[in-house]
């Protein structure tokens, strides 16, 4: 049985905040173990456009959740909580501080929140049904079945929106929450970087990434079958490039495109983010 009195620590904040240093940093004052709670970087083979964590960065830290599940994997909110609870309450078990660090708020609040989480196993003929409708269609069918989940989703989340659509197909509506309580004595961190300084950072990993091969581990995927349109799934990073690969944007275009997009994908975190901050403590990032 957990109780209050079990310490955990919560990273959040917008890509290129700086998280995984930071997370790194209180993992070493506290004796920390860091659960990575990122829908992307839990799979093997998306390594640079995720900006997955260097074994050099981690400082010795031990990381968990990281290169977990095989590309081929469906992998759900309720998938990635159960397979992590375990990992979260051995930590704790051996008296160590778990340090849960991501971008993906969704894994985040299944670590800490008291919620039920539906346990819908992914159909593949409806999936692939809704894979063809554009985002707006996917929007629109969602206000029609279940308009209270769709106001609390982010309606550029193709996966997301997927999702919720496949939940309501099996159980005719996404189960509501009641106000979420947190499971753990809890401390949160929120880092709060400038727009400005967010660009300035955004563009400098993108090109630290060009430099470290990404394009490289795009052409890999594709090598593997994957074609822009399927990669999606991974994220801007493989779609923008994809793109570029087959001819579709020039080499500016591309990482314009992915600037103006992964901005974009900043302020949508940082507008679910909102809600933690009552309790969160606040890191203004900046540099």
């Amino acid at each position: 049985m957990i109780k209050q009195s079990q310490q955990i620590i919560v990273v959040i904040g917008p890509t290129a905040s700086g998280k995984s240093d930071f997370a790194v940093e209180l993992a070493l004052q506290h004796n920390g173990e860091i659960i990575s709670a990122d829908s992307r970087q839990v799979f093997k083979g998306l390594d640079i456009g995720t900006g997955k964590i260097r074994d050099e960065e981690m400082k010795g830290v031990m990381h968990h959740m990281l290169s977990v599940y095989n590309l081929t994997e469906e992998v759900s909110v309720a998938r990635y909580a159960c397979d992590t609870y375990p990992v979260l309450h051995d930590i704790l078990s051996r008296n160590k501080t778990p340090i849960i660090c991501g971008g993906t708020g969704q894994y985040v609040d299944a670590l800490i929140y008291n919620q039920i989480i539906p346990k819908v196993e992914p159909n593949k003929k409806l999936r692939e049904k809704l894979e063809k409708l554009s985002t707006e269609e996917l929007v629109a069918d969602l206000s029609v079945s279940d308009p209270s989940r769709l106001a609390t989703i982010d309606t550029h989340n193709r996966p997301r929106l997927i999702r919720a659509l496949e939940i309501i197909e099996e159980l005719g509506s996404v189960p509501k929450h009641n106000k979420p309580e947190l499971i753990y004595s809890t401390t949160i961190y929120l880092m709060n970087p400038t727009r400005e300084l967010l660009r300035t950072r955004i563009t400098e990993r993108l090109e630290k990434r060009l430099k470290n091969g990404m394009i490289e581990e795009v052409q890999s995927l594709i090598q593997d079958g994957y074609t822009s349109t399927a990669m999606k799934k991974f994220g801007l990073e493989y779609t923008v490039i994809g793109e570029y690969l087959e001819k579709k944007l020039s080499y500016e275009e591309m990482k314009e495109k992915l600037i103006t997009k992964s901005m974009q994908y900043a302020k949508r975190q940082q507008t679910w983010n909102k809600k933690y901050i009552p309790n969160a403590k606040i890191i203004e990032v900046k540099e």
